[in-house]
C-alpha cells in the first residue's frame, strides 16, 4: 500500500504547530535565565526567533527538541525536561521527567535571580568577598566537594603570579586561606605572592603562619630568619 503523503504532512504539521504552543511571550518571560545544575555551574536557557536553546558546559547553542506541553528532550543530557513551579516555594525550575512511571517529579535546578551567580563567577569578576562567602556554603555542605578543592585556587592564584597579577594572586590566595586555615600550603604561597609583589612585611607574617601549622617548612624558615627585623 502506498504511503498517504497528504495525510502524513498534515500530520507533521499538526506537531510541529503543537510543539511549537507552548512557546509564548508568557513563557519566554517566565522561562528565560540561568539555572543551578550545581553548586558553581549553571544551564542558561534562551530563546531566538521563539525557539528555545541552552548554553552548558561549553556548549553554546544546545537545541532541545520540543515535545509539547512544556516538555523538552535535551540529548546532550539524555533527559526529558520540564519547566515547573515549585509549589513549595513557588519558584521556578528546570525539572528532570521521571523515567518511571510511578516516580514523582523533582525540582531539580532552580532558577536564578538576575543578580545572583555561582562563586566561580564571582571569582571570574575578581568579585572575591562573593566568590569566598558562595565557597563557604559549598564546603560547609560538602567539605569533599570538587570545586572547593584546594590544590584548584593555588594553580590559580600561581597562574595570576605568572602573569605578575599581584592583586589577584593575594587575593585568591587569601581567599583559599579562609577555606583551609589548617594548611600550611596556602599560607607559603600567600607569602610567596606578597613577597613577589614587594610586600616583606606580610611575607614574613604570612611564612610565620605556615611555620606554625608546619615547624619544618625549611624555606619558611629561612625567609623569616633572614628577613625577620
Amino acid at each position: 500500500m502506498k504511503p498517504n503523503y497528504f495525510l502524513l504532512l498534515i500530520l507533521t504539521t499538526l506537531f510541529i504547530s503543537c510543539s511549537k504552543s507552548t512557546i509564548t511571550p508568557e513563557f519566554i518571560k517566565q522561562t528565560e535565565g540561568r539555572y543551578l545544575y550545581n553548586p558553581d555551574e549553571t544551564i542558561e536557557v534562551y530563546f531566538e526567533e521563539n525557539e528555545l536553546f541552552m548554553k552548558w558546559r561549553g556548549a553554546e547553542k544546545i537545541t532541545p527538541m520540543n515535545l509539547g506541553n512544556n516538555v523538552f528532550f535535551i540529548k546532550e543530557m539524555n533527559e526529558k525536561v520540564q519547566f515547573q513551579i515549585n509549589p513549595i516555594d513557588r519558584l521556578q525550575y528546570l525539572c528532570l521527567i521521571p523515567k518511571e512511571k510511578n516516580e514523582s517529579i523533582s525540582y531539580d535546578f532552580r532558577k536564578l535571580n538576575n543578580d545572583e551567580n555561582v562563586p566561580s563567577v564571582y571569582l571570574k569578576n575578581k568579585e572575591y568577598d562573593k566568590a569566598l562567602k558562595g565557597y563557604l556554603a559549598i564546603k560547609e555542605k560538602d567539605t569533599a566537594n570538587i570545586y572547593t578543592k584546594e590544590s584548584n585556587f593555588n594553580s590559580l592564584g600561581y597562574r595570576e603570579l605568572r602573569e605578575k597579577n599581584y592583586i589577584d594572586a593575594i587575593k585568591i590566595f587569601e581567599l583559599n586561606t579562609a577555606l583551609y586555615p589548617e594548611s600550611e600550603n596556602v599560607y607559603d604561597s600567600l607569602a610567596e605572592a606578597y613577597f613577589r609583589s614587594g610586600d616583606t612585611i606580610n611575607a614574613v607574617d604570612n611564612y610565620k603562619k605556615a611555620l606554625a601549622i608546619d615547624s619544618g617548612n625549611r624555606r619558611a624558615k629561612e625567609f623569616v630568619k633572614k628577613h625577620e627585623r
